[in-house]
C-alpha cells in the first residue's frame, strides 16, 4: 500500500481467534450498547420532558448523555457486525468516518465534563451569582462551544491523519480506527504533523484536567465550611457523580494513550480501548442516576407514567 488514496480498506483487530468466543464477545457488546442506550435515552427523555429539570445542571447532563450515545453507536455496531460475521474489514471512507466521529464525541464529552465542573464551582463556591454566570444564553453559548470545538477538532485531525502516506500494510492494532495506530502504519517522517496536533491535544486535556482539579479544590474547601451536614450531603451528591465520571474517562483515556511502550501489547490495548471508549457511555448514567434523587425520581416516574399509559391503551 503506498499512500493513502491507494488504500482501499483497513483490518481491524479480532476481538478473538475463536469463533465461540467471537459470539461471547458479540453478546458482551450487545448487552452494554443497548444498556447504553437504554440508560441515555432515559435521561435525555426526562430532562427533556421534565420542566423542573430545565437547570443548567441537567442541561449539560442531557448534552452529555448525546455524546455517549454517539460515542457507543460509533465503534460498537461495527465490532458486533465483525464479531457475528468473522470478518475484520472495514472500508477506507467507513474508517475515516469512524474516526472522525469518535473524536468528535470524545472531545464533546472532556469539553462538556469541563463546563459541568464550572456549573459546580459556581453553584457552591459563587452561589448568588449563578444565575447570572449560568443563564440560559450562557449555557446555550457554552454548549455550542463545545460541540462546535469538537467539530473543528475532529475534522482537523482526521483531515491531517488520512493525508498521511501508508506504507507499512492496511492492518490496525485496534477493533476500530484510531489515530495512534493510523500513524503506525505511515511512512517515516510523514506522521510528524500529526504529532504535532496531537501534542497540542494533550496540552489541551492537561489544561481541562488542570482546571478541573483547581475546581474541586475550590469546592471541597467550600462544601467543608457548610455548617450544616445536610447541606454538605447534598453538595457532594451533585459533585462526586461528576467526579466518579471525570476520573473513568480521563484515566482510562490518558493511560491508552501515554502508556510507555515496554507495557504495550494487543490485548493490553485492546481491554484499556474498551475502558474509555464502551464502558463510560454505559456506565456514566448509572452513576449519575445513583446519587441523584431528583434525577431518579424524574426517570422513574417517566418509566412508570409509560406503562400506565400501555395499561390504560389496552
Amino acid at each position: 500500500m503506498s499512500n493513502s488514496s491507494s488504500s482501499r480498506h483497513f483490518l481491524l483487530l479480532a476481538l478473538a481467534d475463536t469463533r465461540q468466543l467471537q459470539l461471547l464477545h458479540f453478546c458482551l457488546f450487545l448487552g452494554i450498547s443497548l444498556a447504553a442506550l437504554l440508560a441515555n435515552g432515559l435521561i435525555i427523555s426526562a430532562v427533556a420532558c421534565g420542566h423542573h429539570l430545565h437547570t443548567p445542571l441537567f442541561f449539560f447532563l442531557l448534552n452529555l448523555a448525546l455524546t455517549d450515545l454517539g460515542s457507543i453507536c460509533t465503534t460498537v455496531p461495527k465490532a458486533m457486525h465483525n464479531s457475528l460475521w468473522h470478518t475484520n474489514n472495514i472500508s477506507y471512507s467507513a474508517c475515516a468516518a469512524q474516526l472522525f466521529f469518535f473524536m468528535f464525541f470524545m472531545s464533546a464529552e472532556l469539553s462538556l465534563l469541563t463546563i459541568m465542573c464550572y456549573d459546580r464551582y459556581v453553584s457552591i463556591c459563587k452561589p448568588l451569582h449563578y444565575g447570572t454566570l449560568l443563564g440560559s444564553r450562557a449555557c446555550a453559548h457554552m454548549a455550542a462551544a463545545a460541540w462546535a470545538s469538537a467539530f473543528l477538532y475532529s475534522l482537523l485531525h482526521t483531515a491531517n491523519t488520512f493525508s498521511l502516506p501508508l506504507c507499512q500494510g492496511n492492518a490496525l492494532g485496534q477493533f476500530f480506527c484510531e489515530i495512534p495506530q493510523i500513524l503506525k502504519l505511515s511512512c517515516s517522517h510523514s506522521y510528524l504533523r500529526e504529532l504535532a496536533l496531537l501534542a497540542v491535544s494533550v496540552c489541551l486535556v492537561f489544561g481541562c484536567f488542570v482546571f478541573i482539579v483547581f475546581s474541586y479544590v475550590q469546592i471541597f474547601r467550600a462544601v467543608l465550611r457548610i455548617p450544616s451536614e445536610q447541606g454538605r450531603h447534598k453538595a457532594f451528591s451533585t459533585c462526586l457523580p461528576h467526579l466518579a465520571v471525570v476520573s473513568l474517562f480521563i484515566t482510562t483515556a490518558t493511560f491508552s494513550y501515554l502508556k510507555p511502550p515496554s507495557i504495550s501489547s494487543p490485548s493490553l490495548d485492546l481491554s484499556l480501548s474498551v475502558l474509555y471508549s464502551v464502558v463510560p457511555p454505559a456506565l456514566n448514567p448509572l452513576i449519575y442516576s445513583l446519587r441523584n434523587q431528583e434525577l431518579k425520581a424524574a426517570v422513574w416516574t417517566l418509566m412508570t407514567g409509560k406503562f400506565l399509559k400501555r395499561l390504560n391503551g389496552f
